[in-house]
């Protein structure tokens, strides 16, 4: 089955963002005065909610995990934002894909006014009809309260669009959603956490992932 309508994860999805959020929660962590945390364990904030994962990785309170959201987004928005890496052939696979004529979308849990900036500075935008992603205040925040957004306000019929993305998140997101999805082994999930999470697909790199959005 193909699809009409396309939304993708954009973080471990579109692009591997690692380098800077992990020098935006070195630099939170250090202004909180928490203790250190592992590499592997700050790899496992690319994906969920920022303030979900503060308060299971560092076990911070509500005052706590505001204020180390702001000192995230104080380094974040003026370098993390931009250490950031396009994976190789996503702009080859949106310009394939825009030119069968899908609707593209992103859908991410990071806030949309960054996302936007990120799509921008990558030059991809035009290939993109719509930008969902989470508010700054947090009042939307999880996969599935941002992908049920981009359904309503773009009016998207459902049997028609794929979720794509590269952890459980996106898959649960999608399922609450009435969707399917594609779990992409590329990025920061694993086989077993997307298989768990209920993945309809999971494709190995960008190569399958074409092929399986065009129908090949």
């Amino acid at each position: 089955m193909t699809y009409s309508t396309i939304l993708f994860d954009l973080d471990g999805t579109l692009s591997n963002p690692a380098r800077g959020i992990v020098n935006a929660l070195v630099y939170a962590l250090q202004k909180s005065s928490a203790p250190e945390i592992n590499q592997e364990d700050l790899l496992k904030f690319i994906g969920p909610p920022l303030a979900e994962s503060f308060k299971t990785f560092c076990g911070f309170n509500d005052e706590q995990t505001e204020q180390a959201i702001i000192n995230y987004r104080e380094y974040f928005s003026k370098n993390g934002l931009f250490e950031n890496q396009l994976y190789v052939g996503i702009s080859e696979l949106l310009h394939t894909l825009k030119e069968s004529g899908k609707q593209l979308g992103v859908a991410t849990s990071k806030p949309e006014f960054y996302a936007k900036q990120i799509i921008d500075y990558f030059s991809i935008s035009e290939y993109f009809d719509f930008i969902a992603g989470a508010t700054m205040d947090g009042s939307r925040s999880k996969k599935s309260d941002v992908i049920a957004y981009a359904i309503e306000t773009h009016c998207i019929t459902k049997e028609n669009t794929v979720m794509v993305g590269d952890r459980a998140f996106d898959v649960i997101g999608a399922k609450e959603n009435g969707l399917n999805s594609i779990g992409v082994l590329y990025g920061f999930g694993n086989q077993k956490e997307l298989e768990e999470a209920g993945a309809t697909w999971l494709v190995d790199d960008i190569k399958s992932l074409e092929d399986k959005l065009m129908g090949n």
